[in-house]
C-alpha cells in the first residue's frame, strides 16, 4: 500500500541510498504501528472495561463481576490491537519477506499465549462464582481448574512448537513419547495430585471447611485450600500449614466432620483414685450419703436389695467382707453418673456413661464418657471443665482421694 511507502519517498528524495531508504521507511512505520497500537489498546480497554462494568451492574448474577476482577475483559480488548497489528504489520514486511515470516510465526504463538490467558481468566471466575454455592463452596474446585489448565498449557505448547518449528503432530507426538519417562518424573506430584483430588472427591473423605488433624504434619485446623499439589490447613493457632494432596489418601489423619454433624461432641476424660481410699460402707454413712438428692433413692433400693440377698443367704454380717456390700466407689460413680445425665448440656439421646478402668500404678482410672450437646469449641470447653471442677470438688464428700505425684511441700513435716 502505497500508505506505507511514504516515508520511503521522502528518503529517497533526500538522496538515501534504496536500501537505506527502505530500513528508514520500516523503521518509521513499526513506530508508528507501536504507537497507534498502544493508543487503540487504550481506547479498547476503556470501551470494553466500562462496557462490561456497566452490564456487570445491571446482572444479578455475580459471574460477570468475578470476570471483571480476573481481568477477562482487559484481556479480551487485547485482541482489538493484536488484530490490527496482524493485518498492518505484514503489509509493511513485504519488502522483508524473510522478517514477515518470523513475524507471522511470533504473532501466532502470541495469539496462542492470549488465548490461553483469557481462559484461564474465564476458569478463575468459575472456580470463585462456584465457591458462592453451597453445593460446590466444599469441593476441590481449584485442584479440577489446575487440573485442565495443566492440560491447555499442554496443547498450547504444542501448538506453538507446531507452527514455529513447522513440526508435524505425529513426529511430536513421537518426541513426547521418548521422554515420556522424563515428563512422569517431572509431574510426578501434579499426577498423584490430581489421581488424590479425585479419590477426595469421590469417596468424600475431605471438604473445605472440614476440621483435619494429620499428627505426621502437624497439622490441626480447618481445611481451607485443596488444589492440585497442596492442601492447605489453618490451624487454631492461626498458623498455616501445607501438605501433600496425596497424604490425605496414602497416610492417616482425623476428619472431626462427623463429629461436626452428629448430635453432639464427646466428652472422655477420667480422673485416678487412689485404690487405698476405697472401702465398704457402713449404714451410718448411708443415712448420710442419702441427703445427696441424685443418689438417695438409689441408696434406699440398693441398700433394701443387698439386705435381702444377705438375709436371703444366712450372710454373717459381722466381717463387712462377707456378702454383698456397697463400696465409697460403687456409689460415687453412681453419683457422677446420675450427675452428668441430669446436666443440662449433656446430649441425652447418646452415650452417657461413668466407668471403672483398669487400675494403674498411678491410681484407679474413673472415666467420664458423654457427649456434649454444644459442639463449639469454647462451650464445649466451658461445659467439660464445668462438669469436672464439680466430680473433683465432690470426691470428699465420698471419703476418696484423687491421686497426684507428691510435690516438694508434700514432703514439709
Amino acid at each position: 500500500m502505497d500508505i506505507f511507502h511514504w516515508a520511503y519517498d521522502l528518503f529517497r528524495e533526500l538522496d538515501f541510498k534504496k536500501t537505506t531508504a527502505l530500513y528508514a521507511n520500516l523503521a518509521v512505520n513499526l513506530l508508528v504501528i507501536i504507537i497507534a497500537t498502544f493508543v487503540i489498546d487504550f481506547i479498547a480497554r476503556k470501551i470494553v472495561l466500562w462496557a462490561t462494568a456497566v452490564a456487570a451492574r445491571r446482572s444479578k448474577t455475580q459471574f460477570d463481576d468475578f470476570l471483571v476482577q480476573n481481568k477477562t475483559p482487559q484481556y479480551i480488548a487485547h485482541l482489538i490491537p493484536l488484530y490490527v497489528v496482524y493485518q498492518t504489520v505484514p503489509v509493511i514486511l513485504t519488502d522483508f519477506s524473510r522478517w514477515e515470516y518470523l513475524f507471522h510465526k511470533g504473532i501466532t504463538a502470541f495469539i496462542i499465549l492470549l488465548t490461553l490467558w483469557i481462559i484461564r481468566s474465564v476458569f478463575n471466575s468459575l472456580r470463585d462464582y462456584l465457591k458462592l454455592l453451597p453445593d460446590y463452596n466444599d469441593k476441590p474446585i481449584d485442584s479440577y481448574i489446575q487440573v485442565v489448565m495443566i492440560m491447555l498449557w499442554i496443547f498450547a505448547i504444542t501448538a506453538i512448537i507446531l507452527a514455529l518449528f513447522d513440526t508435524s503432530f505425529t513426529a511430536l507426538i513421537s518426541t513426547f513419547g521418548a521422554i515420556s519417562a522424563i515428563i512422569i518424573l517431572i509431574f510426578k506430584d501434579t499426577i498423584l495430585g490430581f489421581v488424590a483430588s479425585i479419590q477426595v472427591t469421590v469417596n468424600d473423605i475431605v471438604r473445605i471447611g472440614d476440621w483435619i488433624t494429620i499428627e505426621k504434619y502437624g497439622a490441626d485446623g480447618d481445611v481451607i485450600e485443596i488444589n492440585l499439589a497442596t492442601v492447605k490447613v489453618r490451624n487454631f493457632d492461626m498458623t498455616t500449614t501445607t501438605i501433600p494432596t496425596y497424604s490425605l489418601i496414602s497416610d492417616s489423619f482425623k476428619n472431626w466432620r462427623g463429629m461436626q454433624e452428629s448430635g453432639g461432641r464427646r466428652v472422655k476424660r477420667h480422673i485416678l483414685i487412689k485404690a487405698n481410699s476405697v472401702r465398704f460402707i457402713t449404714d451410718d454413712e448411708i443415712d448420710d450419703l442419702k441427703k445427696i438428692q441424685l443418689i438417695a433413692n438409689y441408696l434406699d433400693q440398693r441398700r433394701s436389695d443387698i439386705n435381702t440377698f444377705n438375709e436371703k443367704n444366712s450372710i454373717d454380717k459381722s466381717l463387712p467382707l462377707n456378702g454383698r456390700n456397697m463400696t465409697n466407689l460403687g456409689i460415687f460413680r453412681k453419683y457422677i453418673n446420675s450427675y452428668i445425665e441430669h446436666y443440662p448440656g449433656v446430649n441425652k439421646d447418646m452415650t452417657i456413661m461413668c466407668r471403672h478402668l483398669q487400675p494403674t500404678d498411678k491410681g484407679i482410672p474413673i472415666e467420664i464418657y458423654l457427649f456434649t450437646s454444644d459442639k463449639r469449641w469454647l462451650n464445649y470447653e466451658y461445659i467439660m471443665a464445668d462438669i469436672f471442677d464439680h466430680i473433683i470438688a465432690s470426691v470428699k464428700y465420698f471419703d476418696l482421694e484423687i491421686f497426684e505425684l507428691p510435690s516438694a511441700n508434700s514432703f514439709v513435716e
